[in-house]
């Protein structure tokens, strides 16, 4: 089966930054599932297309095409699904590369075409999936202004609208230097130890790599060209990690590369501090060869000045107890 390389970039971005335990390329719809709530989608399908009409002048859909007519051609490059305590949030990417910018004819047919891919996966996933939770991205590395221009009010009407109606949904475009802040360098900076010969992506980068005299590139923050920016985001590379994934990537690099003093390594070995800079319970680094509760601490260890420590890894993200913008902190004062 062919897979393209936007596809297997997006696979490995899924699984190592978004952490998606399941990650599907080419995914399609099958004309055997059960569709659910199809009265509702019916009538969500119609209020999207008459707005569009009615706003921006767009026919996102061929004329008298029928719900069933337009779930059939339901697919996306990749899809992916991240389990958590919570629940599961769900991940559809369609990722186009053209060469010369995003082209699928006009402008407004190009613009059409993006937005009828939003809905139909929107569609799809709460047809058969049943849920209201998730991410619908749409990503090219290249997309020229005034394509951007147009597409993205009308990228917020989506947000808007779906979430009028009830749905956790995001929908985001990732191009030009988006794609390469959002998604480009995390999956760089999240390679190391990936093994999986199916990445095909992540296979290529190592082996130029092993070559390559220069290391992981060090991301920008808030490198997002103002015309592809999320409408509801303040975006960097950094964002893109969950806060566990972001310490165990971004902080452990830095910590064994030196960007932390040797007073601020010994000040990490205690609650207090580790409680005041990083919103932790426990000490950030514990000596890996002293008694520790195995269970906090992540099981691989870092070595700092010759020195190896376990790091912790009770962080969260949660309304009441949210450890991300402690740890952000701590890196963007350390770049």
């Amino acid at each position: 089966m062919k897979i393209e390389m936007g596809e297997s970039l997006f696979y490995s971005w899924l699984r190592h930054v978004k952490d998606c335990q399941i990650v599907q390329t080419n995914w399609k719809v099958s004309p055997q599932w059960d569709l659910k709530h199809e009265n509702e989608l019916q009538d969500i399908l119609k209020l999207e297309i008459r707005h569009f009409e009615a706003l921006r002048g767009y026919h996102i859909f061929k004329q008298n095409a029928s719900l069933n007519q337009i779930i059939r051609q339901g697919e996306c490059d990749v899809l992916g699904i991240a389990i958590q305590e919570d629940g599961a949030r769900y991940y559809a990417v369609d990722v186009a590369f053209h060469e010369a910018g995003l082209n699928y004819g006009s402008k407004d047919e190009t613009v059409m075409k993006v937005i009828a891919k939003y809905i139909r996966t929107a569609i799809c996933l709460y047809g058969y999936f049943d849920t209201k939770c998730a991410e619908i991205i749409f990503a090219s590395p290249k997309i020229t202004s005034a394509i951007l221009l147009a597409l993205m009010p009308c990228i917020e009407d989506i947000n808007n609208s779906f979430a009028g109606l009830g749905f956790d949904f995001r929908f985001r475009l990732i191009a030009n230097e988006a794609f390469n802040c959002a998604v480009l360098q995390p999956i760089l900076m999240a390679s190391d130890g990936i093994a999986d010969t199916s990445e095909l992506f992540v296979r290529s980068y190592q082996m130029y790599r092993m070559f390559s005299p220069a290391s992981v590139p060090t991301p920008k923050t808030e490198c997002i060209h103002p015309a592809a920016k999320d409408p509801d985001a303040e975006d960097d590379t950094f964002k893109e990690f969950k806060v566990g994934k972001l310490a165990q990537v971004v902080l452990g690099r830095m910590l064994e590369t030196g960007k932390a003093t040797a007073e601020e390594v010994q000040f990490m070995q205690t609650a207090e501090y580790s409680r005041q800079h990083f919103g932790l319970n426990y000490p950030l680094l514990v000596k890996a060869d002293e008694p520790h509760e195995s269970v906090r601490y992540y099981s691989k260890p870092l070595l700092i000045d010759g020195v190896s420590y376990k790091m912790c890894s009770q962080w969260f993200e949660t309304a009441a107890n949210n450890d991300g913008p402690y740890l952000l902190k701590w890196i963007q004062n350390h770049e």
